[in-house]
Formats: structure tokens, sequence, C-alpha cells
């Protein structure tokens, strides 16, 4: 059970309710993750504000689904790899695929440097080499997608914090992680 309670769309009011419900619009359902959001409605709003920006960039959604699978196993968070296991399946990414994301590496070279790098990024705090920098850039990823990648990485640690945090319900199919946190 979560430890931080889930916010139930259907009796929520003020900001908090209209979030949820532009939520399920979209989505046409509300996850748990969101749902725990939403006991900050100010959380919420920034939440959905970045996810915003990050999903209208130019990194595919194979890349970012890969990123998030990466993040999500390297921070332990089964909330998360569960999510976007289920959603990388949706956006066209097969088991293989995702088992080889989830250990930080791709079948596709410029998605490989681009978990590379995300692996960097989250040990490092993001303080990255040059050569890290370098060999990310040389995979054929621009300076646009390259903040891009930092951004995503950002969006996915505030995910896997509050899932981890919160203990958030799973509410999609469990995924075991690869290895025990």
């Amino acid at each position: 059970m979560s430890r931080i309670p889930q916010i139930d769309p259907q009796t929520a009011n003020g900001r908090a309710g209209e979030l949820l419900q532009s939520v399920e619009q979209s989505l046409g359902a509300v996850p748990n993750f969101i749902r725990v959001l939403a006991n900050s409605p100010a959380a919420l709003n920034g939440f959905l504000g970045l996810f915003a920006v990050a999903h209208d960039g130019a990194l595919d959604p194979l890349t970012r689904e890969r990123i998030a699978l990466a993040v999500a196993e390297q921070n332990a968070c089964q909330y998360c790899v569960s999510a976007h296991t289920a959603l990388g399946r949706k956006a066209g990414l097969d088991n293989d695929e995702i088992l080889a994301n989830r250990a930080g590496t791709s079948s596709d070279a410029k998605a490989a440097a681009a978990l590379a790098f995300t692996r960097a990024l989250v040990e490092n705090t993001g303080d990255v080499t040059q050569a890290e920098l370098d060999a990310v850039r040389a995979a054929g990823h621009d300076d646009e997608e390259v903040v891009e990648i930092i951004t995503h990485v950002a969006l996915n640690l505030f995910t896997n914090l509050i899932g981890k945090a919160a203990q958030v319900d799973i509410d999609f199919p469990k995924i075991e992680l690869r290895h025990a946190a």
C-alpha cells in the first residue's frame, strides 16, 4: 500500500481535481503515480509541464522510453520499471530490447550511446566526462538531443524518487527488478 495517499480523481476538487481530470482525458486513466503527486497540485502541475516539454522535443518516443527503463532499473524503482515496460511495449520496443535497455544498452547503436550517457549521468549525478559527452555526440546526438537526454534523466529521477519514497502501488503488469535494491 502506498505510503502517501493516492488522490481519487472522482472526489478530488480544486486544482488537483482539474489536473487529474486533464490526465484522465489525456490518458483514459490516472496512474497511481499521478494520484500520489496530486497531494501537491503544484508538484503535479510542475511534473505535467516538464513531461509536456520533454515529450515535444527531438528525441523519438523509443529513445525516451529506453532512457526511462535504464534510469528506473539503475535506481531500482519497480513501479517505474513496470510502468515503462508497458509503455515501451506500447511504443514498439520488444522484450529483448526492453531487457537490454534496462541493462543500459540497446541493439541500436545511437540508442546505446544515449543509454551509456544516461547511465553516466545517473552514476555521477551529472558530472560526466568530456569523453562521455564526446561519445554521445559521435554517435549522432546533436546538442539539442544531449540536452533532452539530460532532461529525460532528470524527469525520470524525479519519478523514481516519488515511486520509491511513496512506495506507489503498481498499477501496471508488475515487473521484477533485475537485481534487488
